[in-house]
């Protein structure tokens, strides 16, 4: 170490020796200027459209993030990434679940999700989720939220996340296997849906999806007052659906089903409800999507 030193002392002499007859073309003589300034560390930002072994969390950490090959069997798919912007960047800490800032984080997923897969991800077989940077992320800079699907085994009867295979891109443009469909509600005792299990519409079958209802917002209904304002919403997607008059008769024709995400999703800025018609005294063997009156008559009995 010594003698490096000492070199350089003496390679420092010499170049100031020379200097007094000038520096050689292109040398200023002046070595602090000519090191690039380092750039600034940026936060780990994760990128759209990948595929992932684990479940969806609310909160996605760093340490965890392991994304594989969408041909590869997931049970998770990003499929869009945003950033909080203005306020929302400004904030201490990610924002709370039911926040201004997530129902409009959940908006922009929800929209873009429509987009990725080519319809409304409620006709199918899809939960949505918004995913968060950890606390820690958050304080280093990171402002990103992830918008991730999963595949679920049903949505009617709180079904868990399925493992799949392929990328959800475009997976909802036609009928898929994910689309719902046909159904045969099963009552409890105290004649409330006790289960409603997937059915071939060619089969017979009590219920049929019929369509999504986006709820203005308004709190998540607990009493039969806030039912029925969804159950009357759901008939009017039910008319259309069956191309039946939307008029005080609908209710004859056919029972309504209305469903919407739990009560923490709807907190979180999910105003989407899944609407079904229920045939309450029969069954059909085919699809009612433009049956018009005969297919459904009115059933004053019912």
């Amino acid at each position: 170490m010594r003698r490096w030193i000492a070199a350089l002392v003496v390679g420092g002499a010499a170049t100031l020796a020379l200097s007094a007859c000038g520096n050689p073309a292109g040398v200023d003589g002046d070595l602090s200027d000519d090191w690039k300034a380092a750039a600034d560390p940026q936060p780990f930002t994760p990128p759209a459209e990948v595929c992932h072994e684990s479940d969806y969390a609310e909160t996605a950490y760093l340490s965890s993030y392991e994304p594989v090959d969408c041909a590869t069997t997931h049970r998770l798919e990003t499929v869009y990434v945003g950033t909080f912007v203005d306020a929302a960047a400004g904030l201490s800490a990610p924002p709370g679940k039911d926040s201004a800032e997530i129902k409009a984080a959940f908006a922009e997923c929800d929209t873009k999700t429509k987009e990725y897969v080519g319809s409304d991800w409620r006709s199918g077989r899809l939960r949505l989720g918004v995913s968060l940077p950890s606390t820690q992320a958050w304080s280093g800079g990171a402002r990103w939220f992830r918008c991730d699907v999963t595949e679920v085994t049903n949505v009617e009867d709180n079904g868990d996340t399925a493992a799949r295979t392929g990328t959800l891109k475009g997976v909802l443009k036609a009928a898929s296997p994910l689309s719902l469909g046909c159904y045969s509600v099963k009552l409890a005792k105290d004649s409330s849906i006790d289960t409603m299990p997937a059915a071939e519409c060619t089969k017979d079958h009590n219920s049929e999806f019929a369509g999504v209802w986006t709820a203005p917002e308004t709190p998540y209904p607990t009493k039969s007052a806030d039912w029925d304002k969804f159950h009357n919403e759901c008939r009017k997607v039910i008319a259309k659906f069956a191309g039946v008059p939307n008029d005080g008769n609908i209710k004859y024709r056919t029972g309504v089903v209305s469903l919407p995400g739990s009560e923490d999703e709807w907190k979180g800025g999910n105003r989407g409800v899944r609407c079904y018609l229920w045939l309450s005294e029969r069954t059909v063997n085919r699809s009612m999507k433009g049956a018009g009156p005969n297919g459904l008559p009115i059933r004053y009995a019912d």
